[in-house]
């Protein structure tokens, strides 16, 4: 296991983020954009991500781009995960960016270890997993859910699904009284996940 921390190691408050090479570039900005939304004292850990496709995907599915299919190895990577947040003492928030973000959204449904999910532009046209939300219940109070305004207009017809999957997320979870908010940012899916990521985690230490 590969982790990187950030900011008070002896912090109540703990982030968890699965991340990948690309997601490092950016994580010390991500900090301070977090330190600047939420005036708490946190910890981050930045947990390395080998197998993007296979270790955060809940369950097996064709490719959507590219060849690689999605493996279904997300439990592994929770189970692994999970012995990060061993202190009871302490107050655990799970997030990521694209499908590390619809991860973090389904890790709140295996386990209660954690009071709020941090999902910045999450992968939501995942296949199925519309129906997996409506079937089963979120074991968090606290859930952010952001998109870019551009990223449903694509060409790929199943990553166009984006759009009405968020909307749909977020529609259900308030129904179910989950403290939710869904917020829309400017450009594609591309475009500053450092910053989107900071500002969902922000959110959830503050609701």
């Amino acid at each position: 296991m590969e982790i990187t921390k950030f900011g008070n190691l002896q912090s109540d408050i703990v982030l968890i983020q699965p991340v990948d090479d690309h997601d490092l570039e950016g994580i010390e900005n991500e900090f301070a954009e977090i330190k600047r939304g939420c005036k708490k004292d946190f910890c981050l850990i930045a947990f390395k991500v080998d197998d993007w496709n296979n270790d955060l995907s809940p369950w097996k599915a064709p490719a959507v781009f590219g060849k690689e299919d999605f493996g279904g190895g997300a439990s592994k990577t929770l189970e692994e995960l999970l012995t990060l947040c061993d202190d009871k003492e302490k107050t655990y928030y799970i997030g990521g960016y694209s499908l590390a973000g619809l991860f973090a959204l389904w890790a709140a449904y295996q386990t209660d270890v954690f009071c709020g999910v941090a999902a910045a532009s999450p992968s939501l046209w995942f296949p199925d997993f519309d129906g997996y939300m409506k079937k089963n219940g979120i074991m968090t109070g606290n859930v952010y859910l952001s998109l870019g305004d551009r990223e449903e207009k694509v060409r790929n017809p199943v990553m166009a699904t984006v759009g009405d999957r968020v909307r749909e997320a977020h529609k259900l979870l308030k129904e179910r009284n989950v403290n939710c908010m869904l917020e829309w940012n400017n450009g594609n899916h591309f475009k500053d996940p450092d910053i989107r990521t900071a500002k969902a985690f922000a959110w959830v230490m503050n609701a």
